[in-house]
């Protein structure tokens, strides 16, 4: 199977983005599923009813959360419902779930949504709960499991794919807003400490510049906010999975004012 995962997707120029590309991406790389974290897709903090209807509607199959998921609180209710995930090691009682499988390719695959501790909400220890979940899905044969880890210090997502090696097909980590180089395949596992963002690029983490910087400096600030204009990025990984085993994966970034596609290939260990 192929499976394209989509980073933050931050804000209208964000939707912009995957409204303009994603449908070509799918058709040209073959793509059989898109995953993609939505958590500030609507102006920067959450997701709405409407702009999640809206990214299925550009060919996402199923959308990831992290510690923004609750910040719209239409989206709340439905968390059981539509194909929206919300971090795993939220405790048992947090309406919607962590983990949901799909038929992908005449193959199970397991998406599954998990959270950092380190400056995150106070959750469950991420690395036991998803060893918990990993042993269960094997148990049933799940062979194919995807996690989209939302986690701030890059070294939690380094010691998780560490202790996952072999035992997944792919760890991908999301939060920071900034893609990272490290992209590799080790013991037939993927991992990325970070996709990327896929929205405004010449700000700051997607949002305005003038509210960021005028917290570093004098120490408060008004809320983030979308920029009206600005240049944009567009950033996903396309990974070919099969049999619990990451094959070949490859790096796509699309800037808007540049015609070329940039593509990179994982490093293989």
């Amino acid at each position: 199977m192929k499976v394209g995962f989509i980073g933050d997707i931050v804000g209208k120029p964000g939707r912009e983005m995957i409204k303009k590309h994603l449908g070509r991406l799918r058709e040209e790389f073959g793509l059989d599923f898109v995953i993609a974290n939505g958590e500030n897709a609507s102006h920067g903090f959450g997701l709405s009813k409407k702009n999640a209807d809206e990214l299925f509607g550009y060919g996402i199959d199923v959308i990831t959360g992290g510690n923004h998921i609750w910040d719209k609180k239409d989206i709340i209710p439905l968390l059981n419902d539509i194909a929206v995930l919300r971090p795993l090691n939220y405790p048992d009682i947090t309406p919607g779930r962590g983990v949901e499988l799909f038929d992908v390719a005449n193959e199970k695959l397991a998406v599954v949504n998990l959270m950092g501790y380190f400056t995150m909400p106070m959750v469950n220890n991420p690395f036991l709960s998803i060893q918990e979940i990993v042993k269960e899905l094997k148990e049933n044969n799940i062979e194919n499991i995807f996690i989209d880890f939302h986690a701030e210090a890059t070294s939690e997502k380094r010691a998780l794919f560490c202790m996952l090696r072999g035992e997944v097909s792919a760890i991908c980590g999301t939060h920071t807003h900034i893609g990272t180089d490290d992209m590799v395949i080790e013991n037939e596992t993927f991992y990325v400490s970070d996709v990327g963002l896929s929205g405004c690029r010449d700000g700051v983490i997607g949002m305005n510049d003038k509210e960021p910087l005028q917290r570093f400096t004098i120490g408060y600030s008004s809320s983030f906010d979308i920029p009206k204009s600005c240049k944009k990025i567009f950033q996903m990984v396309v990974l070919d999975m099969t049999r619990g085993k990451c094959t070949e994966a490859k790096k796509i970034k699309i800037y808007d004012d540049r015609d070329e596609m940039i593509t990179t290939e994982a490093f293989r260990e």
